[in-house]
């Protein structure tokens, strides 16, 4: 199920977590090669991407 980002926090390590609509989180992280994100590496970046959707894999019984 697609949920909107709604806001950010960073875990214990540091890594940043998409806050959803649904209450739950998705880690956003910047891995190249394997996953390419580096506009979460800066506020701006972060705040661009406010009410895109992300695939809540918890919302679907996943997780």
């Amino acid at each position: 199920m697609n949920q909107p980002i709604v806001g950010y926090h960073q875990d214990e390590h540091g890594d940043w977590v998409a806050d959803l609509a649904c209450g739950h989180g998705q880690h956003v992280r910047h891995q190249p090669p394997m996953t390419n994100r580096p506009w979460v590496l800066t506020e701006e970046g972060r705040a661009r991407h406010i009410g895109e959707t992300l695939f809540c894999k918890k919302c679907e019984g996943g997780g």
